[in-house]
């Protein structure tokens, strides 16, 4: 490790066609090693990565960027995107603050075409850019690189249907390594299993039309009616795909670590007057044995000893203890049924999956399916729990307010990842939810601080609510919990002084931050009272009563200012004549970039240094009036 001299003589696509052809194994080698290198003190993304190498070079090789387009599916699987267009020199600040980020972004380079960091978008990105080329005169080639875990998302099957009558200079690649992150399922996998072990159908296609075209007279006539034609015998003579009946041509299956039958497969498809699939298949983790042995293991891993494998650190979280309490609960409740969208692992279900296999529903990269899914089996008496990372149930919010609340169908949401997430940034930081969460009628949400909390909310959501029902907790385990708060409340609670002129409101992991800032605080002899919300819609009024007593109340909420449960709290104490001052400090209209927890959080003043500054601030600025 450490030595990169064909790597680091890359700084554009076009030095990557210069590499001679005897070359390009040691290239590949390299990048695979400064991947491992980089990722294991900054944590990310890689088996996705060390999978897509040769496929990468051989894009970069066969296309012309960035006159040619690249759109990448997720993004998470760009990083040697990244090393070839320049970015070699800067590699070891991915995913840290300030450097690149750990997915495509239009402003880090002219060679990231659409920032992407959610699944099952590429091909709709990149036909719009494909059109966008025609309408301005240009004819250079569009590409959409899209996993078969991708596939699995609605969205990938719309652009297709809207694709398919595209006359030209527009490529799909489909990555097929067989899986996402948990195993991939369902139909699609299935399907491509049955390709995958068929690719002389193609052969048998080209070599009719072939023979037809021979035949004196009406061969050619045969071969267009046949192709126009809608009938069995069409079937009969041309062996078709999925992909053939979207209107694309069907090229593989393709052998993903060989750069030169990808340099071929790429010069055919970009000679078709059709929209092309490419059908790739690779290795998740290729060339670095543990992450071949556990892709998904080392699908988005943290810091970890390169010659073992193994993590540097873990800890206990409350992804694990929301996947232990829900196989306890299911140990005697026959109706409770737990939803994922391709995230067993992260969610913590994989122990719940195994157990209780037929009450575990992996829907695939597919949220909103997710949602009605569970909607449906809430319908007919069970109690589906559907287990998400805060940043994808974004994509489900119609189906949140139209199939869940607007039925009064009791499905529970157990949000992961719930607040800052850190260095996979913009996309993936879990601030929206309570926000969009807040602005459905008949929804209750929990926000708990603790294990306790997360066990105790999960079951009244589950038992004692109706309706839509969402528990959400942060990425990691407890923080700081102070003496003297006791049992935590499902409704909420009040440590210190309820005499005192301040009052700090909370709620979720913030809370510990807040406790510590109070011991701060009192250092400098001021001394604050704090409300601990864990039921946070819908407000208890008790609670608006009790902060309407203080000269000064703070209210510090670790997600978006607008909708959000301070600017609830707000509108509540107006109406019950308060008459002090209220501080509100939540995340105004921006995005997070990505950075550590502890970074991005004192970026916010939301940590306990930043949370003491604020309210010392405040007070001193009311002094000065």
């Amino acid at each position: 490790m450490g030595e990169y001299k064909l790597l680091s003589t890359i700084k554009s696509p076009d030095d990557v066609k210069k590499v001679r052809d005897g070359d390009i194994p040691k290239l590949c080698t390299e990048i695979r090693e400064k991947l491992v290198e980089v990722v294991s003190v900054n944590g990310g993304h890689l088996s996705p990565n060390l999978g897509v190498v040769e496929l990468t070079v051989a894009l970069h090789r066969s296309f012309d960027l960035p006159s040619d387009s690249i759109v990448w599916d997720v993004g998470h699987q760009s990083y040697t995107h990244k090393l070839l267009t320049g970015r070699y020199s800067r590699f070891e600040t991915l995913r840290q603050k300030g450097g690149i980020s750990g997915f495509p972004k239009r402003e880090e380079s002219i060679y990231d075409d659409f920032n992407t960091g959610h699944s099952s978008t590429s091909i709709s990105a990149a036909f719009g850019i494909a059109n966008a080329k025609l309408l301005n005169g240009d004819q250079s080639h569009t590409v959409a690189v899209i996993g078969d875990g991708s596939f699995t998302g609605g969205l990938a099957f719309e652009a297709m249907n809207n694709a398919g009558r595209f006359n030209k200079n527009f490529i799909v690649v489909l990555n097929d390594n067989k899986m996402s992150i948990s195993k991939n399922v369902g139909a699609i996998p299935r399907y491509l299993t049955t390709v995958r072990i068929q690719p002389w159908y193609i052969r048998v296609k080209r070599g009719t039309e072939r023979a037809l075209s021979k035949v004196p007279l009406v061969g050619r006539i045969i071969k267009g009616v046949l192709r126009r034609s809608k009938s069995k015998i069409k079937n009969l003579v041309y062996k078709n795909t999925l992909f053939d009946c979207f209107g694309f041509t069907y090229l593989g299956p393709i052998d993903g670590h060989s750069v030169e039958e990808l340099e071929n497969a790429f010069t055919a498809a970009k000679k078709m007057r059709t929209p092309v699939l490419v059908h790739v298949v690779t290795k998740k983790g290729k060339g670095y044995q543990p992450a071949e042995d556990n892709p998904g293991e080392f699908h988005g891993i943290g810091q970890f000893d390169i010659d073992s494998g193994e993590p540097i650190s873990s800890h206990k979280g409350f992804s694990a203890e929301f996947g232990r309490y829900m196989c306890e609960l299911a140990q005697s409740d026959k109706s409770l049924c737990a939803i994922t969208a391709a995230m067993a692992g992260g969610t913590g279900l994989n122990e719940f999956s195994r157990l209780y296999k037929n009450r575990f529903f992996d829907v695939g990269i597919a949220e909103e399916h997710a949602v009605t899914f569970g909607c449906g089996l809430a319908s007919k008496g069970m109690r589906p729990v559907f287990a998400v990372y805060s940043t994808f149930l974004q994509r489900a919010y119609d189906q949140l307010i139209h199939d869940a609340a607007l039925g009064g169908l009791h499905l529970v949401l157990a949000i992961d990842r719930a607040g800052i997430v850190g260095a996979d940034g913009e996309t993936h930081q879990g601030v929206f939810d309570v926000s969009m969460l807040n602005s459905i009628p008949r929804t209750t949400i929990y926000s708990p601080t603790y294990f306790e909390g997360l066990r105790s909310t999960l079951y009244d959501a589950l038992y004692v609510d109706d309706g839509l029902a969402a528990v959400r907790y942060p990425r990691g385990g407890e923080l700081f919990r102070p003496d003297d708060l006791g049992e935590e409340s499902t409704g909420y609670n009040i440590c210190g002084d309820a005499g005192a002129d301040c009052l700090i409101v909370t709620y979720g992991r913030t809370f510990s931050y807040a406790a510590a800032a109070r011991e701060l605080l009192r250092r400098q002899g001021v001394e604050v009272c704090l409300l601990k919300l864990c039921k946070i819609k819908p407000i208890d009024p008790s609670t608006v009563e009790f902060a309407g007593n203080f000269k000064d109340v703070w209210f510090f909420e670790e997600g978006i200012k607008n909708g959000g449960i301070a600017r609830t709290f707000s509108d509540k104490l107006t109406h019950v004549g308060f008459t002090g001052r209220y501080h509100l400090k939540a995340i105004h209209d921006r995005f997070v970039k990505q950075m550590s927890v502890n970074d991005a959080l004192g970026m916010l003043k939301l940590d306990s240094e930043g949370i003491r500054d604020v309210v010392i601030k405040d007070l001193t600025d009311e002094k000065k009036t």
